[in-house]
């Protein structure tokens, strides 16, 4: 009797998953053009980007963002927060798809939110099947799931590399991984680099984006059928990332600073590539560091205390975190100049901002983490922005 229910059991829930997959065929069947975008860094921001540019170009589209602050972008370009009732799952892409599919629309963008290998192919070959897919860059960043070279890191991102499809990268120092890939799956890489049109175009952003980023959304708009002045245009009208990289001007009573958030890069590679984005607007300012740390990430901070100490130099280091790494007892005696203030976890986001107020016509570079707090922090310093 036991093994007759088993048996049945078995027999219903293949039935079932055959059902579910007939299903997800005809939901991605009805979605004309999707474009799966992983990477290291800037999937939210390219997921945005490229969702602009198309709809700039007149094709009905909706993007779906996975970063630090999950959201729906939909036809009209606006921001739908998706609010999780339990932790973040990629079978919510599944569920999204088949919401997406009903609205008939002509483009689905949607950022990977797999980190393990294994469930960035799953992703790809039984969600998404991308017919333009986008591996944005490389970069020291989840060591613990994908590896911990950068080859183990280009081979695990490698796994949303299309079938008999395309897929374009900004990569090119790992690339090799990615082309090995889509040679077997029979792919074409398409790499993408900065030219003066897009150079000439930087500073009519309304915020700091990485031209390596325009670059790359540009080219996969192109790859769907819109000329890039278009797209370029749509994409400078679009909404930022919560995460994107803003400069503020603040004011706190008779003083003003300005304040850049990086927090969203938090990896050494990235934050220093963002340092030399800004460090040019950097007048006569004293420059002024905040590192909001992550407890689990205690290797990438002591990575982004040697950043900046070595690279940025800065006049003041505002770090939150407990049991920091015994590298800053060592960097604070070689590098005595640098005044450090240290924050526990505890700390309320106002503390901080107090702090923030003691400086006087300063620079503050803000790096590490923002999920959480950070975006707490973010929000009681927006109540100190002016616009000039």
């Amino acid at each position: 009797m036991i093994l007759l229910f088993l048996v049945s059991l078995i027999a219903l829930l293949l039935i079932y998953g055959r059902w579910e997959f007939v299903r997800h065929q005809a939901v991605l069947a009805n979605i004309p053009i999707r474009i799966h975008i992983n990477g290291s860094r800037g999937k939210s921001s390219v997921t945005r980007l490229v969702g602009a540019g198309l709809r700039a170009g007149g094709l009905r589209t909706i993007s779906k963002t996975t970063g630090s602050a999950p959201r729906v972008i939909d036809m009209e370009g606006k921001d739908r927060v998706i609010t999780r009732l339990r932790s973040a799952s990629i079978g919510e892409q599944v569920k999204l798809l088949r919401t997406f599919s009903r609205q008939n629309p002509d483009a689905v963008v949607i950022e990977c939110m797999a980190v393990m290998p294994q469930y960035q192919w799953v992703a790809e070959h039984q969600m998404v099947k991308a017919t333009i897919g986008v591996i944005t860059n490389v970069r020291p960043d989840h060591i613990e799931e994908m590896g911990p070279t950068m080859n183990d890191i280009a081979c695990s991102l490698a796994n949303t590399v299309p079938r008999k499809g395309v897929v374009i990268t900004a990569e090119s120092t790992m690339l090799k991984p990615i082309l090995d890939r889509a040679e077997k799956l029979k792919s074409q890489v398409i790499t993408t680099e900065t030219d003066e049109f897009l150079k000439a175009s930087l500073k009519r952003f309304p915020y700091l984006e990485h031209d390596e980023n325009i670059a790359l959304a540009l080219k996969v708009c192109e790859q769907a059928g819109i000329n890039r002045e278009t797209a370029l245009e749509g994409m400078i009208t679009a909404e930022p990332d919560p995460g994107a990289l803003v400069l503020w001007k603040l004011k706190f009573g008779d003083k003003t600073s300005r304040f850049v958030s990086a927090f969203a890069a938090n990896d050494p590679q990235s934050t220093l590539k963002i340092w030399n984005l800004v460090r040019e607007r950097v007048d006569n300012e004293t420059t002024n560091v905040f590192l909001n740390t992550r407890a689990d990430r205690r290797h990438r901070t002591k990575q982004l205390i040697e950043l900046v100490y070595t690279q940025i130099s800065p006049h003041a280091l505002i770090i939150r975190g407990d049991f920091l790494p015994p590298e800053l007892i060592v960097m604070k005696k070689k590098y005595p100049q640098t005044k450090v203030t240290i924050f526990p976890y505890a700390a309320k986001p106002e503390a901080v901002v107090e702090k923030l107020k003691e400086f006087h016509d300063n620079f503050i570079f803000g790096i590490g983490n923002i999920v959480g707090w950070g975006e707490e922090f973010m929000s009681e310093l927006k109540r100190y922005r002016i616009h000039d």
